[in-house]
């Protein structure tokens, strides 16, 4: 599909209840409301085009983002390039995607992490610890001192990190608990430290996990299917 063909197509399954929901969820205007049926159909019929992707991008349209995240191609990223799409980004949304979709499987994931984490960007650090979270689930070739430091970090620092930053980190120590077996005693020490988080969801009905009880049920679902 070319551009224009996959921009009309986007505005004529975006509905105004959609936008409405995704809008309380974060996202950013301009935006038509496309399902994510209709953009998991649209994803199936392009599959990977990163020039298109390329393209959708530059729209600024979430919707276009939204695609343009599903059909790039993690492997032509350069550092430089992950950092502009994630500049400015002020959608949870989206940042969550781009993580998932593209920063997880590039060659400098690991680095990425460090520097987002680092960072005192509450969108930006929601995106290193995102991807800490990504990584403790999908690459099994990093040690697990890697993961008792970014614990060591949560644990520091949660508190006082900025909102949607600690969302995050909160999700990281499930993530990381539901490893192995050894994080998973350490992951659950940490939590029992750090005590409830609190994360202000705006007008929705999302609820921060508890993150012990959230790491028992991860884990006995990664071991069910033999991932640990």
């Amino acid at each position: 599909m070319h551009f224009t063909e996959v921009m009309r197509e986007l505005e004529r399954l975006g509905t105004e209840q959609n936008r409405r929901v995704y809008l309380r969820h974060g996202a950013t205007e301009p935006l038509f409301g496309v399902s994510f049926a209709h953009m998991n159909a649209l994803e199936k019929r392009i599959k990977r085009d990163h020039e298109l992707a390329e393209a959708l991008w530059a729209t600024g349209n979430s919707d276009a983002r939204t695609l343009a995240a599903a059909i790039a191609d993690p492997g032509r990223f350069t550092r430089d390039q992950l950092d502009a799409w994630l500049d400015g980004l002020r959608s949870p949304i989206l940042i969550d995607l781009v993580v998932k979709r593209i920063a997880v499987k590039t060659p400098f994931a690991r680095e990425a992490m460090a520097r987002w984490t680092a960072s005192d960007d509450e969108w930006i650090g929601r995106a290193g610890w995102k991807l800490c979270g990504a990584l403790a689930e999908e690459d099994p070739s990093l040690p697990d001192s890697l993961f008792e430091e970014r614990l060591e970090a949560i644990e520091a620092s949660i508190h006082r990190a900025k909102n949607r930053a600690r969302d995050a980190m909160n999700g990281a120590v499930i993530s990381i608990g539901a490893r192995n077996e050894p994080l998973r005693g350490k992951a659950l020490t940490a939590a029992r430290r750090i005590g409830w988080v609190e994360v202000d969801h705006g007008e929705t009905s999302c609820k921060t996990p508890d993150a012990s009880a959230h790491i028992q049920k991860l884990y006995k679902k990664h071991k069910d299917k033999g991932f640990v």
